[in-house]
């Protein structure tokens, strides 16, 4: 069952529990995936964009709930953190910073890192290994602390 179908099966559910914040999160996350679909006329989405693109909501919700919390608006921050929850359960299970200071360590063993002009290579190869498992930001501070020890 591709994204889509999941989605629409899950809003059927929440529109019967009357529940509105998965409701609206549900309904950006189809949206999201008809806009895509539009973009790339006669194509699929393949698995890939499909996680890439709830990524992309995922953080989007957080960087505006961080704003609010940063403006003293909690009112508005905890919709945007209730919509994460409901549209993370469509990512794929998420690593843990141990699982993926691991995969970085053994990255920069076998590239031979050896500073911080090598971040960008590390990164790049950490990145697809772990896409969809771990977002940007962790992976970063990860390889950052690695390389500068």
């Amino acid at each position: 069952m591709g994204l889509q179908e999941k989605v629409m099966t899950e809003m059927k559910a929440a529109m019967k529990a009357k529940d509105t914040v998965a409701l609206e999160s549900l309904r950006a996350i189809k949206s999201a995936i008809l806009l895509a679909k539009t973009e790339k006329v006669g194509t699929e989405l393949s698995e890939e964009d499909e996680v890439k693109l709830v990524q992309k909501l995922v953080k989007q919700r957080k960087d505006s709930a961080a704003i609010y919390q940063q403006q003293g608006r909690e009112d508005l921050a905890e919709p945007e953190l209730a919509q994460v929850a409901v549209i993370e359960k469509f990512l794929p299970e998420q690593l843990t910073e141990e699982e993926i200071e691991k995969v970085v360590v053994q990255t920069i063993d076998s590239v031979g890192a050896s500073g911080m002009q090598d971040m960008g290579k590390v990164m790049g190869i950490v990145s697809k290994e772990l896409a969809g498992q771990a977002d940007g930001k962790t992976i970063s501070t990860i390889v950052k602390a690695k390389l500068s020890s």
